[in-house]
């Protein structure tokens, strides 16, 4: 861990993490890398029973709003997700090594994140409202439909 970062685990906030390819390289553009990303990471999430509260796959990033896996660290975990996904995509380096990592503390801060992401494909001019990008949580929250990935309830 570099020198001065801090992380805060082990508090049972929730996570808002965002991790990216390497050197921003849109690694996850395809579709069926998107899909590849969405099977990998539901995958872990059932391995490690951590909470899955929110997440959204981007082209050359991801975000995930997540709670603390009851066994192993956090760390672990995503070190999981991306050696899966890498595992099974070409390119090589695909991940950039270190991740971004914020404690969601409150209610409040919560429905800020996952609006954030829900928002981020819009934002950047792929789609034109949130429902119409495949590869989040956002219909979920919009409707109830599950999808690959399993969105633990309870939450907002």
């Amino acid at each position: 861990m570099p020198l001065g970062l801090k992380r805060f685990q082990e508090t049972g906030d929730l996570h808002f993490v965002t991790f990216g390819c390497h050197r921003r390289y849109p690694h996850l553009t395809e579709d069926a890398a998107k899909e590849t990303f969405e099977f990998c990471l539901e995958k872990m999430h059932q391995q490690y029973q951590f909470p899955m509260v929110g997440y959204v796959v981007m082209p050359d990033h991801v975000h995930l709003l997540v709670g603390e896996p009851p066994e192993v660290g956090l760390a672990r975990v995503l070190q999981a997700i991306k050696i899966s996904v890498s595992k099974r995509l070409p390119g090589k380096p695909f991940w950039q090594r270190r991740y971004y990592d914020f404690n969601v503390y409150s209610f409040g801060k919560q429905a800020e994140k996952l609006q954030y992401m829900h928002r981020n494909p819009v934002a950047r001019g792929l789609v034109q409202t949130e429902e119409d990008w495949k590869w989040s949580s956002y219909r979920y929250y919009a409707s109830g439909a599950s999808g690959t990935v399993q969105i633990t309830p309870g939450y907002l």
